[in-house]
């Protein structure tokens, strides 16, 4: 993509959350969309090609899990999808790869963490 910024949905119900994520991203360069849960983020996923999914576990109406599930069955081009939850457990990281999340970062995330694991998934912001 020349010139143009790596587009990432950020698929969370927290606002502060979502805040939070959009500033460091957009500071590294990406152009940041949001979603309040899993319904939204599906039907913005499938109206507009994003290159990196931030994905959290616990939302109303359709959580990440689902969300993802449902966007892997979709016959489009598929980008890498990063899961976020406060969930630790061995048995959350597994549910999260067969639902089909590509890496799995625990919250609280520190922004140098969740920009190396952005540029390693999709290259830099610009």
């Amino acid at each position: 993509m020349t010139n143009l910024s790596k587009r990432i949905l950020v698929v969370d119900d927290a606002a502060t959350v979502r805040m939070y994520h959009r500033t460091i991203l957009e500071g590294a360069g990406y152009a940041v969309s949001e979603a309040v849960n899993g319904i939204e983020g599906l039907e913005k996923a499938l109206s507009v090609p994003y290159d990196l999914y931030l994905v959290d576990v616990n939302m109303p109406k359709l959580d990440g899990y689902g969300f993802l599930r449902a966007l892997r069955a979709e016959t489009i081009a598929q980008a890498p999808a990063v899961m976020i939850s406060t969930e630790s457990q061995g048995r959350d990281q597994t549910a999260a790869f067969v639902a089909g999340a590509n890496y799995y970062l625990i919250k609280p995330i520190k922004p140098q963490e969740l920009l190396a694991v952005c540029r390693m998934l999709v290259g830099a912001g610009v």
